[in-house]
């Protein structure tokens, strides 16, 4: 049997999400080695290089794409810069990996796709919840539901979002030189919103993009926004088939613990997901599957216990496969853009711009 040779990994930038919540997750796996990281930082770059036993440090990451012989990049840096970036990256054909969202106005979101259009590599979107274990075998019994029609048609899916304790004190491992942080050059606003308009814009996309993309997922179709609350707690569409669909954006919130979950109802069954916080570690989330197919027949109830792996390792793992061909990538950059003009709407209806 021939043994897989681990894939070589650069990484652009290594702040509090480029460590927490993806290089100590790759630097955990067998499955790459992560050869090389690019941070302005040059204090902070060497501790965090010597730390995770990374050989190869850059100050910027085009020396990185030229000195090295990648397989593939994870690049964690702010989104409202991704439309600067992330095209440069893709010139390297290399398959890349960049956080949610695909960027932080639609102009740049079309900018990336062309660009990804133009290069030999490709493009995934770290919407982390698809790795949710919980969520991954939740996908698998929904589509297997819709495609046998045995307990009729997906109806609704409900989203529940308060804010709460995300990072489970993990930031409080992030490593950090003291270097003064470089000012960063961003991409240009959206021209057709006022400034006040962007804000709330950038504020849905930043908190709450997470659950608009992840009700597209679950519906396994497109939908669009209808209603628009005018207090902003909450938002209602409807799919492409007809089903409802609500996100309910922190109505409360928790200091302590994470209750973000979702329901996705079919006619005679239905799906509860309590979803992990973002950077569990070695936790998944639960699932429960309910399915009552007539009178006279026992309703069945089925909660599986998933394997104690966080969505980010899962991620992680995600990635890499699709790096070497074996699945496509969880959320490509095409599916990604929809999320952000989705959002677009959402903020035209609620705030009449």
């Amino acid at each position: 049997m021939n043994e897989r040779i681990p894939l070589r990994i650069g990484f652009c930038g290594v702040g509090q999400m480029g460590q927490c919540a993806h290089l100590r997750n790759y630097a955990a796996l067998e499955d790459c080695q992560v050869v090389a990281l690019a941070e302005p930082r040059a204090k902070t770059a060497q501790l965090v290089a010597a730390h995770y036993n990374v050989p190869n440090v850059y100050g910027d990451f085009r020396e990185m794409l030229a000195a090295e012989k990648l397989n593939a990049v994870v690049a964690s840096q702010p989104f409202d810069r991704h439309g600067l970036l992330v095209g440069e990256l893709l010139k390297a054909d290399l398959p890349v990996f960049i956080e949610k969202p695909i960027a932080g106005t639609i102009a740049a979101g079309e900018k990336i796709l062309a660009a990804e259009k133009k290069s030999k590599g490709w493009l995934m979107v770290g919407y982390n919840k698809r790795s949710d274990p919980a969520v991954m075998w939740a996908h698998e019994q929904i589509e297997r539901l819709k495609a046998s029609g045995e307990l009729g048609r997906l109806t609704y899916v409900r989203i529940l979002m308060p804010a709460g304790d995300w990072t489970e004190r993990t930031f409080d491992a992030v490593i950090d030189g003291g270097d003064e942080r470089p000012a960063l050059e961003m991409d240009p606003p959206a021209a057709d919103m006022d400034a006040d308009t962007f804000a709330a814009y950038t504020g849905f996309v930043n908190y709450y993009i997470h659950q608009v993309n992840l009700a597209r997922h679950l519906l396994g179709e497109s939908w669009r926004v209808t209603y628009a609350d005018a207090s902003g707690v909450m938002l209602a569409g409807t799919s492409d088939s007809g089903a409802a669909v609500t996100i309910e954006m922190t109505p409360y919130m928790t200091t302590r613990g994470w209750e973000e979950c979702a329901l996705v109802a079919f006619e005679r069954a239905y799906l509860k997901i309590e979803i992990a916080p973002p950077l569990a570690v070695g936790r998944a989330g639960r699932v429960e599957l309910h399915e009552d197919p007539e009178y006279g027949r026992t309703p069945v109830r089925t909660a599986p216990r998933m394997q104690p792996v966080g969505s980010m390792r899962r991620q992680a793992m995600n990635f890499l496969a699709a790096v070497r061909g074996e699945r496509p990538p969880t959320c490509n950059a095409a599916d990604a853009l929809a999320d952000i003009k989705l959002a677009r709407e959402y903020i035209r209806l609620w705030k009449g711009q």
